[in-house]
């Protein structure tokens, strides 16, 4: 069983930025495929960005350029770097992690933290 848990999260402005952390315990970190997703109240979860086990990423088009997905097998942990933040990117954001190689842009993922919120205001 894989633990999960998001952290960096808060109230930034428009044009700021910010890291997320998630720490995985309970599993071999190395072995699992990476994501992050997001959500807001009464909406969709939607993919955000992924990292693959071998590091191939792919990234929403709502986010590329702005947002870094990276992960550090040493230290168990997958990161955002969110950059020139908007307004639109507020939301409950959720790392989550599985073994399957494939659909890493949907929901099939088999563990998923609790979520870290951030605020962007204008």
């Amino acid at each position: 069983q894989v633990q999960l848990v998001e952290s960096g999260g808060g109230l930034v402005q428009a044009g700021d930025s910010l890291r997320l952390s998630c720490a995985a315990s309970g599993g071999t970190f190395s072995n699992y495929h990476m994501a992050w997703f997001r959500q807001a109240p009464g909406k969709e979860r939607e993919f955000v960005a992924y990292i693959m086990r071998i590091g191939i990423r792919s990234y929403a088009d709502s986010v590329k350029g702005r947002f870094t997905i990276s992960r550090d097998n040493a230290k168990n942990t997958v990161y955002l770097q969110m950059n020139s933040l908007k307004v639109e990117d507020t939301d409950v954001y959720y790392c989550a992690a599985k073994t399957s190689n494939f659909d890493f842009r949907s929901f099939n993922y088999d563990y998923w933290g609790q979520g870290t919120q951030v605020t962007v205001s204008s």
